[in-house]
């Protein structure tokens, strides 16, 4: 249910309505909007808790939440989410930029990184210091160290950091050194990794499973924000289909639909939607056409030799081209990059 306070609320009378919530077994989320404030009551609700919760003197009224996605459904609040860690900022009419090599591989690698994507304009570097890889063979990063270099490039730089987390067990770690937690497409459904990210005030960027519909890819994203983290990130990064001709399909359908129902700020990532360096630039340019609040681009020194994901990873050069092209889309829409 959303509890519609009435017009500006005292500190105590918000303080009373939540009390008065939790004593109906409810879990109460306070959400002060620019016009009013609401409370969103969320669980199990027992009968006759509506008309109990409208007796209140600091309630105006009380309505039904029709999705099942409860906390990041509009209806609970109107006005869009922005997310912003230091220069990295999503949503509010601005595009944020996240780039990097798909993997940590050593101090030179990524500072080298960090240095030309900040030159072209990134607010955030991306790198892998925990790779979940489909072959026990592969290269899976390396772990602490990655952090620490991670950590070394923000000093140098200034950029956020963004990089996924993939068990519970590392969230405490991860979140001393990173500024956004990702959570890869195989872990949209790992709850207990949820729950442990929905507990650190940090921003998270959750990318939509390889098979996830939208419904399941939000209330994943509603397993964060129940727990009290109201940063979360949604990114479409391509979904499987019978086609092979990419790696992925990259559905830019999601962006506009999710800012129909969420006010959650929405990043695509056309370097996994795709699979092929060639697709990004265009694939990022049509991102930032359909609404998108931020990109997540795969950009390495000398892709040809990373030690992952190479044939889907700009070049230095080719990042600040598709930064050029991307500016004139988000400025003909009003936005900024």
């Amino acid at each position: 249910m959303i509890v519609v306070l009435k017009p500006a609320p005292t500190a105590e009378m918000i303080q009373r309505v939540v009390q008065r919530v939790e004593g109906l077994g409810l879990k109460a989320h306070v959400i002060v909007g620019t016009e009013r404030t609401v409370v969103a009551a969320v669980g199990n609700e027992r009968n006759g808790a509506q008309q109990e919760l409208e007796s209140c003197d600091e309630v105006e009224k009380v309505l039904p939440i029709l999705a099942p996605y409860k906390i990041a459904s509009r209806e609970t609040r109107t006005e869009p989410t922005v997310v912003k860690t230091g220069p990295l900022t999503l949503g509010g009419g601005h595009i944020g930029v996240i780039a990097g090599p798909c993997s940590v591989e050593d101090e030179a690698q990524i500072l080298l990184a960090a240095e030309q994507v900040k030159a072209a304009g990134a607010t955030g570097l991306r790198g892998g210091a925990f790779k979940p890889r489909t072959s026990p063979y592969s290269f899976h990063g390396l772990k602490d160290k990655g952090l620490e270099l991670l950590a070394l490039a923000r000093e140098k730089t200034g950029l956020a950091v963004v990089t996924e987390v993939m068990t519970p067990q590392h969230v405490e770690l991860v979140a001393e050194y990173a500024d956004v937690l990702q959570i890869g497409a195989r872990n949209m459904q790992n709850y207990h990794l949820l729950w442990a990210v929905g507990e650190v005030r940090k921003p998270v960027l959750l990318k939509r499973g390889p098979s996830a519909t939208i419904e399941e890819f939000l209330l994943a994203a509603e397993y964060i924000l129940d727990q009290g983290n109201t940063q979360v990130i949604l990114c479409e990064r391509g979904i499987r289909t019978f086609e092979s001709h990419t790696r992925f399909t990259l559905p830019l359908a999601t962006v506009p639909y999710l800012k129909e129902r969420t006010h959650l700020p929405v990043v695509v990532d056309p370097s996994h939607g795709t699979g092929i360096a060639s697709l990004v630039p265009a694939m990022s340019a049509a991102s930032v056409a359909a609404g998108c609040d931020g990109l997540i681009i795969e950009v390495h020194p000398d892709p040809s030799h990373a030690m992952s994901d190479g044939a889907q990873t700009l070049t230095p050069a080719a990042f600040e081209a598709t930064m050029a092209t991307c500016r004139l889309v988000a400025n003909a829409l009003g936005k900024t990059m």
